[in-house]
């Protein structure tokens, strides 16, 4: 099959800083960049040598591109993604993939129905480390699983401390941003989430915006026949000096993984059972967007599945949809 030629929607900071190179790397093209800004849409195309940009999506669509990357405002996802889908394109989104359940559930409906791919840009989910710690606890290395804790709390760098912290901006403040993320993460793991209670605060005297910085979760998993696991989720713009990790317990053993949850990590995983305690050799040495963008290929052209799919993006969704109304009514908050 040809190499892919993309189409980004969104002149954005993080197709600028790890999506293009990712795309380029898997051997794939970029044809262009859209942008609601025409400047914006042109300065970025010149700083990146694309050869196209437009402030018109239904121009970009009409060019000759196989797939679309979107990471443009969270609330023009739901609609982006359905006009491209219905143009014929494959979508790649990121996070959140909508505002809501309902639309991003439309979103999975219609590439199902289309026979298009359409995934979440969750890099974690691929990273070899996640990778090693679902195929060890499909092994029963730890035996039934219990808890998981995830410590997710970073300093979120200057340049970012925009739309992310404006209160009532769609999409904005760290449930959406990194709860979603952990979700990501732990949803595969653990299996079906059903519950969740979470509270959030704003911490950092920088941030002006009003949106919470920090919050922390409990959310609950069951399947059929088993006994219900719990997971903890720390998540925070604030913290600076703190490595990410994730724990999952179980009742022959531990997984810990040190520096789990960040971009560029070179974490390492550290199982102890009965046995001991021990290092597991994991190859961090590629980058996860890479790795994304690989899965993402294969998937269009047959022959394997995305990273975060579609149906994981809604799941994941829904899960930071639930922190976030639990946060704001004090109450647990069901999944349906």
């Amino acid at each position: 099959m040809p190499a892919l030629k993309w189409g980004l929607i969104g002149a954005s900071d993080i197709a600028a800083t790890r999506v293009i190179a990712a795309i380029h790397a898997t051997g794939a093209e970029v044809a262009g960049v859209v942008s609601g800004s025409p400047e914006r849409a042109r300065d970025f195309a010149a700083s990146h040598g694309l050869p196209r940009n437009t402030a018109d999506l239904d121009e970009l669509l009409d060019w000759d591109i196989d797939a679309v990357y979107i990471s443009s405002a969270n609330a023009l996802h739901f609609d982006q993604a359905v006009r491209a889908l219905r143009a014929g394109k494959h979508v790649l989104c990121e996070k959140p993939l909508a505002l809501g359940a309902s639309q991003a559930e439309a979103m999975v409906t219609l590439a199902e129905e289309t026979g298009l791919v359409l995934a979440a840009n969750h890099h974690l989910p691929g990273s070899p480390l996640h990778v090693k710690a679902r195929e060890l606890v499909a092994a029963g290395a730890i035996g039934t699983v219990l808890s998981a804790k995830v410590a997710h709390a970073v300093l979120l760098p200057e340049r970012l401390r925009g739309w992310r912290l404006g209160q009532g901006i769609p999409g904005s403040g760290v449930i959406m941003d990194i709860t979603c993320h952990d979700a990501s993460v732990l949803n595969p793991l653990l299996g079906a989430p059903v519950a969740v209670t979470a509270l959030a605060v704003r911490q950092a005297g920088w941030n002006t915006g009003g949106q919470e910085d920090a919050a922390m979760t409990v959310i609950r998993y069951e399947n059929d026949g088993q006994a219900p696991v719990l997971a903890q989720t720390h998540d925070s713009f604030t913290v600076g000096y703190a490595e990410t990790s994730l724990e999952v317990h179980g009742t022959d053993g531990t997984i810990q993984i040190i520096d789990a949850m960040t971009q560029d990590t070179k974490g390492q995983l550290i199982l102890t059972t009965g046995d001991g305690t021990r290092s597991v050799d994991v190859d961090c040495s590629e980058d996860l967007y890479v790795i994304g963008l690989r899965a993402f290929t294969a998937a269009v052209e047959g022959t394997g599945v995305p990273a975060a799919t579609g149906r994981d993006g809604l799941m994941a969704l829904k899960v930071a949809l639930a922190a976030q109304e639990s946060a704001i009514s004090g109450r647990t908050v069901h999944i349906n």
